[in-house]
C-alpha cells in the first residue's frame, strides 16, 4: 500500500511539473520578443524634419494718417492680417510636403530708419520681403546693393511708374495698378455704351495719376472725355455739396461722371447730386478693385469667412495683396518641391506658375513688368457689378493682358 501511494504521488508531481514548465518558458520568451519588435518598428518610422522658409513683412507708420469719416472703422493692421492668413494656408500644405513657413513682422515708426530696418532683415537671412510702403520708398529699397539677390513683394502700391519706367527686376506687384483699374472700368462702360465721360480730378498727385490712366483707357477703348474739370475744395461753410456739385457738373451732354479722388476728399458727394441723373464711377461710386467684401464667387466666400474669423473685420485690398504674396511663395515651394531661393524665383516667374486667387482663373506674373495678372472686380458699396476682363475683349495670348500695359506698350526695361 505504501509503495502504491508513493508511486501515485510521483505521478501527480510529474503531471504538475509538465503543465507548469511550458507556461514559464512562454513567459520568458515573450518578453524579449516584444522588445525586439518595438525596436524594429522604431527603426522603420520616418525621422524627417520640415525645412523652414522665413518671410519678412515690412511697413512704416504714416506720419499723418489720412482723415477718415467718423463712421468708418480705423484699421491699424491693414495688410499684415492677410500675410498671417497666408502663412497659415502655406503651413497647412506644408505639413504634407515637409515645408514650414514663418512670418517676421516689422513696423518702423514714422520717424524711424526704414533703410536700416530693411538691411537688418536681409542680414538676418530674409530673401522674401513683403513691402507695405509708398512707391518712392520701394524704388529706393529695390536699388540698394543688399536687395539685388532678394525678392520684394509690393503688396499695396498701385503706382503705374513702378510697373513702367521705374520698374525693377527684383520687385513683384500683387495688386492691380491704376492702368489696370481704369481699363477694367472702361471695358464695362464701353460695353454698356456709356462712352461720353465727365472727368472730375482732385488735387493730389495720386488723383492726377489716376486721371492720366483714365485718359489712356478712354483712348484705348474708344470712349471720349467730353468734360474735364479740376475739383477746387472750398472751406466756405455756405457752399454745401447740395449746392456745389450740381453747378460743378453742368456742361455738355455726358453719360457718366468719373471721379479721380483717391483720398476721398469729394467723390462721395457726387452720387445723386449731379446736374444730370448720371452714374458716378472711378474712385467712388462704381469702383475697380482687386478685392471687395461683396465678392463670394469661385470659393471667395470661404476666404472671406476665414479672414473675418481671424481678424474680426473685412479683408482689404492690402490684406489680399499680402495674402497673394505669401500664397505665391507657398505655391511655388510646393510645385518646385524646394525652398531654395534661386529655384523658387525661377519657378515664380516661369510660364508653369499658376496661383489660385479665388477669381475663377489662374493668376501669374507678367515677365515684362513683374505685375500679377488677374481679373479686376467692379463693385458698388453693397454689390459686385461685374468682373473684368469683360466678355468680348480678346487677346492673342491671355485675356487678362487686356488690362493694363501689354508687353508691346510697356516702358519697363530691366
Amino acid at each position: 500500500m505504501i509503495s502504491l501511494f508513493k508511486l501515485l504521488g510521483l505521478v501527480l508531481i510529474s503531471v504538475f511539473l509538465a503543465a507548469a514548465l511550458p507556461v514559464q518558458a512562454a513567459k520568458k520568451s515573450t518578453k524579449p520578443a516584444t522588445k525586439t519588435e518595438s525596436k524594429s518598428a522604431k527603426e522603420k518610422a520616418p525621422q524627417t524634419q520640415a525645412e523652414t522658409l522665413a518671410i519678412a513683412y515690412l511697413t512704416q507708420a504714416a506720419a499723418s494718417p489720412p482723415i477718415q469719416p467718423f463712421f468708418d472703422p480705423v484699421i491699424v493692421d491693414r495688410g499684415v492680417q492677410g500675410a498671417r492668413l497666408g502663412i497659415r494656408d502655406d503651413n497647412t500644405t506644408g505639413r504634407f510636403t515637409q515645408q514650414d513657413f514663418s512670418l517676421q513682422e516689422t513696423e518702423v515708426p514714422a520717424d524711424g530708419d526704414i533703410i536700416a530696418a530693411f538691411k537688418a532683415l536681409i542680414a538676418a537671412g530674409s530673401r522674401h520681403l513683403l513691402l507695405n510702403l509708398p512707391a518712392p520708398l520701394i524704388v529706393q529699397l529695390a536699388a540698394l546693393p543688399e536687395a539685388q539677390n532678394v525678392l520684394l513683394y509690393d503688396i499695396a502700391s498701385r503706382d503705374d511708374a513702378l510697373r513702367a519706367e521705374a520698374c525693377r527686376a527684383n520687385v513683384l506687384h500683387l495688386l492691380p495698378g491704376r492702368a489696370m483699374r481704369a481699363d477694367a472700368l472702361a471695358q464695362y462702360l464701353s460695353k454698356k455704351r456709356w462712352q461720353k465721360w465727365f472727368l472730375a480730378v482732385g488735387p493730389t498727385e495720386g488723383d492726377q495719376r489716376y486721371a492720366e490712366a483714365v485718359r489712356h483707357a478712354a483712348n484705348k477703348f474708344g470712349a471720349k472725355i467730353v468734360v474735364e474739370k479740376p475739383w477746387e475744395h472750398s472751406f466756405d461753410e455756405r457752399r454745401t455739396p447740395e449746392s456745389e456739385v450740381p453747378v460743378f457738373t453742368q456742361g455738355p451732354e455726358y453719360d457718366v461722371v468719373i471721379v479721380a479722388d483717391e483720398t476721398g476728399l469729394f467723390g462721395d458727394y457726387f452720387p445723386y447730386r449731379t446736374w444730370r441723373p448720371r452714374l458716378v464711377a472711378g474712385t467712388q461710386g462704381l469702383v475697380a478693385t482687386a478685392w471687395h467684401r461683396t465678392h463670394e464667387a469661385w470659393g471667395a466666400l470661404q476666404l472671406q469667412n476665414r479672414f473675418r474669423e481671424q481678424a474680426g473685420r473685412w479683408m482689404t485690398e492690402e490684406d489680399y495683396g499680402a495674402w497673394l504674396a505669401v500664397r505665391a511663395i507657398g505655391e511655388a515651394a510646393t510645385r518646385a518641391k524646394t525652398l531654395e531661393f534661386d529655384k523658387l524665383k525661377a519657378f515664380l516667374l516661369s510660364d508653369d506658375f499658376a496661383l489660385a486667387g479665388f477669381k475663377g482663373v489662374p493668376l501669374s506674373f507678367r515677365r515684362w513688368d513683374r505685375q500679377l495678372r488677374q481679373p479686376v472686380l467692379l463693385a458698388a458699396d453693397r454689390s459686385l457689378v461685374a468682373v473684368a476682363p469683360i466678355e468680348g475683349y480678346l487677346h492673342p495670348k491671355n485675356e487678362l493682358d487686356t488690362l493694363g500695359f501689354d508687353e508691346a506698350e510697356s516702358k519697363c526695361k530691366f
